[in-house]
């Protein structure tokens, strides 16, 4: 399984980025796809994520309402838009993927980095005030 992130770059506050997640090499049954983000000397945190059998999602607190993560079945590609963007945003984005099955398709268990075997390079986002 292979992921590939893209789509960020410098924005200013209240501005707009999509990022795109490209997912190859695996079906889709019971999969699911994360965002997080990092920023240097802090741990790498939970942004959203979407179950790809139905399209559900779940999202961190302090995006909600701002963030919206999105699947594109046939070009096998996950979206996070990113709206009213503010400095505390500027980060490394990281997708990542993997099966997520029966009672585990929730989101307290895609919120956790560690389930994740798959990840994609990140991409920088940055937010200036």
């Amino acid at each position: 399984v292979q992921l590939q992130a893209s789509g960020g770059g410098l924005v200013q506050a209240g501005g707009s980025l999509r990022l795109s997640c490209a997912v190859s090499g695996r079906t889709f049954s019971n999969y699911a796809v994360a965002w997080f983000r990092q920023t240097p000397g802090k741990e790498r945190e939970f942004v959203g994520a979407t179950d790809w059998n139905d399209g559900s999602t779940c999202y961190e607190d302090s995006v909600k309402g701002r963030f919206t993560v999105s699947r594109d079945n046939a070009k096998n590609t996950v979206f996070l838009q990113m709206n009213s963007l503010e400095p505390e945003d500027t980060a490394v984005y990281y997708c990542a993927g993997d099966l997520f099955g029966g009672s585990y398709s929730t989101c307290s268990y895609y919120k956790r980095q560690t389930n994740y075997d798959n990840w994609g390079q990140g991409t920088q986002v940055t937010v200036s005030s």
